[in-house]
């Protein structure tokens, strides 16, 4: 008896997600029909140019922004940034350093600081003999 391998299948807006794009950015086709985990995969490892030209200009999706920008989903909220943006909008935000993006990596470095300690206190109490 032969173990036979089962293919997951996702939405479109899942499958956009795991690669790090935005959706309405894709291609039709791409929009409109499930994509399985290995659909999915041979994408990440072979990339079609229309996913290599998405990665590189965007207009990207929120947690990509974020990321780019150096700070929280939310913070991208509080700064009015509800949209998709080009690579060159976010260039552009680094560049002004507009106050609430100032604003918004000062809380960032100030969430990592903490995560930080409270990782090494974890890690020092781990390391203490337990009595």
């Amino acid at each position: 008896m032969s173990a036979k391998k089962s293919t997951q299948s996702m939405k479109p807006a899942t499958a956009a997600k795991k690669l790090g794009v935005y959706l309405p950015a894709t291609p039709a086709e791409f929009q409109e029909q499930d994509h399985t985990t290995d659909e999915v995969d041979a994408l990440q490892e072979n990339p079609p140019e229309w996913l290599v030209e998405l990665r590189q200009n965007g207009p990207h999706p929120r947690p990509v922004i974020a990321t780019r920008l150096g700070v929280s989903i939310a913070g991208l909220a509080r700064g009015g940034v509800t949209d998709a943006l080009t690579t060159e909008q976010i260039n552009d935000l680094r560049d002004e350093r507009p106050n609430w993006l100032v604003r918004e990596r000062e809380i960032q470095e100030q969430v990592r600081k903490e995560e930080e300690r409270v990782a090494a206190r974890d890690a020092q109490r781990a390391a203490k003999p337990q009595r």
